[in-house]
């Protein structure tokens, strides 16, 4: 049995653990909603041992191309020929893929009826489904904040100046957050925490759910973001690009893995950080340009110092079209290599 929008009918929770309990054969429902069940308030139950999550994401780049993208999992076969790997993807391709996003209805529209299904989407998430997670909270504001995040997608959260930013209270901020997050518009990346140096700064990056989303709500343009040669959107727009890719891989990857990212108060800072299992790391750097240099790797090389054996492989991703070896453990890649290995 499907039930669909299972947070609109809370008490049915216990219905269903009930029978689940009387007959503990897998597979009898499949409960869906556009928000995170666990996160609800109202919720009786959890149904903790009777119910498993899986959280479906916008498509993602393998999916479109037919692809099964396990890059974690590719990194840790072996990094040879990683060097001499090609790739056609261009620049601009890049920037399109990340601009139009990974939603199956807003890819199949353009123009003026694409904007109008996200802006459509983004006021009944805040207005209607809001509600059943918070009646608190206030759908302009829950906006204001959603668009301010998209304005610095891939940064980190800090919560205070968004306070300043929207004109609200960090109290209302906390709630905005949480509430972005339970409705899947919002994804947070937390700070790598090994304890390497006591000057670790411990917050979170926030990512919009879909980078196509974020930049609708960042009013963006296609043209104004493949016009903007090297500038800080395109960054943006690009890590966010890759963060959400590897969220969406992460649920299906072979491999056991974790996000997090790296920065100290030192301005030590590595995009993205993949933590293993076995207590190994990749770190990961995204850069928009289409060359490599050697103090796109400055982060990593400190980072993979400190961490000593602990590091599985260093990698800058940016718009190249080949791949590059930096030395034994670095190397530099083209970002396609997310969905299409070497």
């Amino acid at each position: 049995m499907v039930i669909d929008e299972i947070q609109r009918v809370p008490n049915l929770v216990l219905a269903v653990k009930s029978i689940v309990d009387r007959d503990k054969r897998p597979g009898a429902f499949v409960l869906t909603g556009s928000s995170d069940f666990l996160r609800l308030p109202g919720i009786p139950d959890s149904l903790a041992g009777r119910a498993v999550t899986i959280r479906l994401r916008p498509f993602s780049q393998g999916e479109l191309n037919g692809r099964k993208d396990d890059f974690v999992t590719r990194v840790l076969q072996g990094m040879d020929g990683a060097g001499e790997y090609r790739s056609e993807v261009a620049r601009e391709d890049y920037l399109t893929r990340a601009w139009a996003g990974g939603y199956p209805e807003a890819l199949n529209l353009k123009g003026r009826w694409r904007a109008v299904w996200l802006d459509s989407y983004v006021e009944r998430m805040t207005s209607r489904d809001a509600q059943s997670v918070s009646e608190r909270v206030s759908a302009e504001r829950l906006r204001a904040v959603l668009r301010l995040l998209a304005a610095n997608q891939a940064g980190e959260l800090v919560k205070a100046r968004l306070a300043v930013d929207a004109g609200i209270s960090n109290q209302s901020v906390t709630t905005c957050v949480d509430t972005l997050r339970t409705l899947f518009l919002l994804e947070t990346v937390p700070p790598f925490s090994a304890n390497l140096t006591k000057r670790e700064v411990g917050r979170a990056k926030a990512l919009i759910a879909d980078p196509g989303l974020a930049s609708y709500l960042a009013r963006v343009s296609l043209p104004q973001l493949l016009g903007d040669i090297g500038g800080d959107w395109a960054g943006h727009c690009l890590e966010g690009f890759v963060g959400t890719e590897l969220l969406k891989q992460r649920s299906w990857s072979d491999t056991r893995w974790n996000l997090a990212h790296y920065r100290d108060r030192n301005k030590l800072e590595v995009d993205l950080v993949v933590e293993l299992e076995d207590d190994r790391v990749i770190l990961i750097e995204v850069k928009s340009s289409t060359t490599y240099r050697a103090e796109d790797f400055s982060g990593i090389e400190r980072l993979a110092f400190m961490l000593g054996e602990r590091l599985a492989a260093g990698i800058v991703l940016n718009t190249s079209r080949h791949g590059w070896r930096y030395s034994e453990k670095l190397v530099g890649l083209p970002i396609s290599v997310l969905w299409q290995t070497w």
